[in-house]
C-alpha cells in the first residue's frame, strides 16, 4: 500500500510503501476513497499546541505517522467476527478509539481516553490508500453524501454537532453566534440550520469568505477586524451574544468573543490555533458567563449526527478534491490560511 507519512514533525511528509495490513478478528479493511484534510493535522505535522506567550504544548512523533482521521472508504476485507458488514460497501470510519474499558470509555467517552488508537493520529489513517478499522462500530453510512465530504463529518463535522450542543439552546436567530467563515464554520452553519432551524450570525476577517457565509443562510455576517464590530453584535443580539461557538481558537477570536457575550452567557472553543485568554475574575463571576472546551465528539453523538446524514437532513457544503500527492501542498496552504472551505485528498 502507498502511504504519505510524517517522518520529521515540520518536515514535508514522504511517500512511502508498506505492507497492506490483513484484518482479524473484529477487523475492516477499507480501501481509502477520500479523506479530509483537518486543521488538527497541522498541529500534528508541526509537532507542538501554540500555547501562547512563546509556550508550546509538544506533541512529538514516537513513529513514522500516516495522517489523516476524516476517512472514508470501501470495505474490502474483513476480520473472521464480523457479522454486520459486507465487503463492497463504503463507510465513514470514527477515529476516536479509546481501549474500551475504563471509566471514559464506558460512559461514551472514547476521544477522552488516555489510552487511545486514534486514527490518523496515533496509528495509520487515510493519507494511506488503506486503513485497519478496529470494529464495526466505528463504521457509519454516509447515504447520497459526496464522497469528498463524507470523512469530513467524523471530526469537523462531528466537532461542530458536539460544540453547538454545548452552546444550547438557540430561540431564534442571533441567539447563536459562529465565529468563524472557513470550511468548519460553513459547516456548523449548514448543520445548525438542519438541526435548530435557525440562521445564526457569523464572524470571520474575510470579507470573501464572509460572502459565502452570508449566501449560505446567516442571517448577519460581521468582520471582526472592522471599527464598531462589537457594537454592531451588541445591536444585533440585543446587549451580547447569549451563545457563541469559536472554530478558530485563537487569542484574538476568543478575548472578543469572551468581551460579547450576555450575562449568563455561553462560549465555547473548539479551534486549536492558540494563544491565550486573560479573564478578569470578578466579572467572570457577576456575569455568569461559562466558558467552555470542547473536543471533536462522542460515539453516541457520531450516531446522532450521521443519521442526520444519511437521511439528507444536512445540505452538503462545497469540497475542493486534490490527489493525496498533493498533502504536502495543500498542508502548506492551510498553514498559511489560504484554503477557502474543505479539502478532501482523494485516492486515484
Amino acid at each position: 500500500m502507498k502511504a504519505y507519512q510524517v517522518v520529521e514533525n515540520g518536515k514535508p511528509l514522504e511517500e512511502v510503501e508498506l505492507e497492506t495490513p490483513t484484518p482479524a478478528g473484529q477487523e475492516i479493511l477499507l480501501k481509502t476513497i477520500s479523506c479530509g484534510v483537518c486543521h488538527s493535522d497541522i498541529h500534528i505535522h508541526d509537532g507542538y499546541f501554540d500555547l501562547g506567550g512563546g509556550k508550546k504544548l509538544p506533541s512529538p512523533l514516537t513513529e513514522p505517522l500516516t495522517m489523516g482521521h476524516e476517512i472514508f472508504g470501501e470495505v474490502i476485507a474483513i476480520g473472521e467476527e464480523v457479522s454486520n458488514i459486507n465487503i463492497g460497501e463504503k463507510y465513514v470510519a470514527y477515529p476516536w478509539i479509546g481501549c474500551g474499558d475504563c471509566e471514559h470509555c464506558n460512559a461514551d467517552k472514547t476521544h477522552y481516553c488516555m489510552n487511545n488508537t486514534n486514527l490518523g493520529v496515533n496509528v495509520g489513517g487515510g493519507y494511506g490508500d488503506h486503513v485497519i478499522v478496529p470494529g464495526e462500530q466505528y463504521l457509519f453510512a454516509a447515504g447520497d453524501t459526496p464522497d469528498n465530504l463524507a470523512g469530513s463529518y467524523a471530526c469537523r463535522g462531528l466537532t461542530a454537532f458536539s460544540a453547538l450542543r454545548k452552546a444550547e439552546p438557540f430561540p431564534h436567530d442571533n441567539s447563536l453566534v459562529i465565529i468563524s467563515a472557513g470550511g468548519l464554520g460553513l459547516l456548523a452553519l449548514k448543520i445548525a440550520r438542519a438541526t435548530y432551524g435557525i440562521n445564526p450570525i457569523v464572524i470571520d476577517i474575510d470579507d470573501d469568505k464572509l460572502k459565502v457565509a452570508k449566501e449560505l443562510g446567516a442571517s448577519n455576517v460581521i468582520n471582526s477586524a472592522s471599527e464598531g464590530a462589537a457594537e454592531k453584535l451588541f445591536e444585533l443580539t440585543g446587549g451580547g451574544a447569549r451563545s457563541i461557538v469559536d472554530f478558530v481558537g485563537a487569542e484574538a477570536t476568543v478575548n472578543f468573543g469572551y468581551r460579547c457575550l450576555a450575562r449568563g452567557g455561553t462560549q465555547v472553543v473548539v479551534g486549536l490555533f492558540g494563544g491565550q485568554l486573560t479573564i478578569p475574575i470578578p466579572v467572570h463571576i457577576l456575569m455568569e458567563k461559562r466558558f467552555l472546551g470542547s473536543y471533536v465528539g462522542s460515539l453516541g453523538e457520531m450516531k446522532e449526527l450521521m443519521t442526520l446524514v444519511a437521511d439528507g437532513k444536512i445540505e452538503p457544503v462545497e469540497v475542493e478534491s486534490r490527489n493525496v500527492s498533493e498533502a504536502n501542498r495543500t498542508l502548506k496552504e492551510m498553514k498559511e490560511g489560504k484554503l477557502v472551505g474543505l479539502v478532501a485528498l482523494t485516492h486515484n
